[in-house]
């Protein structure tokens, strides 16, 4: 495993330790950073009107259509350890 795979692996083990939770925006940019790293570009259809959820998942996670899987894996240690240093 490549160095910034273990610090992504890492990271995404402490997110979830974090004694506040994040707010919702930061979440979903949590989210996006983490499909992107994980999966790539998005796939699929947009989730439909109703789905607000999804949508803005979906929404957050195309807005980075793009990004290199090493990119996305820095930038989403780096907004864990901006999160982790608020604490």
């Amino acid at each position: 495993m490549s160095d910034i795979a273990a610090r992504f692996k890492q990271a995404a083990e402490d997110v979830t330790k974090l004694s506040e939770a994040p707010d919702n925006q930061v979440k979903l940019k949590l989210y996006a950073l983490y499909k992107q790293a994980s999966e790539g570009d998005v796939q699929g259809d947009r989730p439909g009107m109703m789905d607000f959820v999804g949508r803005a998942k979906y929404d957050a996670w195309d807005g980075l259509k793009g990004l290199s899987n090493e990119e996305a894996m820095q930038k989403y240690i780096d907004l864990v350890e901006a999160l982790k240093a608020k604490e």
